[in-house]
């Protein structure tokens, strides 16, 4: 038995949100990539053809899950929730937000197009994102490739950017609480102030620990911190392109966390 073998990767975006991969596709790869599960986390968003929590597909369990990023004050964080029974009261949070992410993402493609004098035919719709807009950018007649769009054009300090509206922590735990399996902390490394990133974690039920980047001198930082307030780890490879099991739970990393799942329906 191959005890490295990553088995589960929990954390991946399909085109519903900023992802390249449908949710068939996301299954396909991820059999492909030798996962027995893998959970569809896209952005402010529940995956309207995952019809429940968890579901199997091309042999793999797909898990109906969330990243709904949040304004802890100090800070934007982004939340896991995984296991998503719907609620009236995360449907409409969530639909909240994709109108505002289509006025945002409106706004944009008007300054980035006016800045460049290009047409990049994206329609505005809701699941918008950025990294939609920078792969057009990078189709473009444009002189900026993807990562260019982002230092140059759409980043969070560009000429082009536009801040969306985000829910605040405490409603966003809430809401994620009554709807999820459970609730955890995304890439605690990739905030600006990580020990208050990690004060929030303390009051979830996980934090994700393996994932492609960040600052893995860390990792013990994590687990210390799940081990004395009693968190899951989580992992997963945070995709957004056609690439599954660059980061993720093996066997012995995914059972305590596969304890907190349902069975596909």
């Amino acid at each position: 038995m191959d005890t490295d073998r990553i088995v589960a990767d929990l954390h991946a975006h399909t085109t519903v949100s900023d992802g390249a991969m449908t949710v068939d596709e996301l299954a396909a790869t991820a059999a492909d990539a030798g996962l027995d599960w893998v959970a569809a986390t896209d952005h402010d968003r529940i995956h309207p053809d995952l019809g429940a929590p968890v579901v199997e597909r091309e042999g793999v369990r797909v898990v109906r899950g969330i990243e709904l990023r949040v304004d802890a004050g100090f800070e934007r964080l982004d939340l896991l929730g995984y296991a998503v029974e719907r609620t009236d009261a995360l449907d409409e949070e969530t639909d909240r937000l994709q109108a505002d992410r289509q006025r945002r993402g409106a706004a944009i493609l008007d300054a980035v197009e006016d800045r460049l004098g290009v047409d990049l035919g994206v329609e505005p719709r809701p699941g918008l994102g950025r990294p939609h807009i920078a792969r057009a950018i990078d189709e473009s007649a444009a002189p900026c490739d993807y990562a260019g769009a982002f230092d140059e054009l759409i980043g969070d300090d560009g000429p082009c950017y536009v801040a969306r509206d985000v829910t605040a922590l405490d409603r966003g735990v809430e809401l994620l609480r009554d709807a999820c399996a459970f609730v955890g902390l995304a890439h605690p490394f990739r905030y600006g102030d990580v020990d208050a990133a990690l004060d929030v974690a303390r009051e979830l039920d996980a934090v994700e620990r393996f994932y492609p980047y960040g600052r893995p001198v860390d990792d013990a930082r994590v687990e210390r911190v799940a081990a004395e307030h009693d968190l899951l780890l989580t992992g997963g490879s945070d995709a957004h392109e056609r690439t599954l099991a660059e980061a993720g739970l093996t066997a012995e990393a995914f059972e305590p966390v596969r304890d907190r799942l349902p069975s596909p329906s």
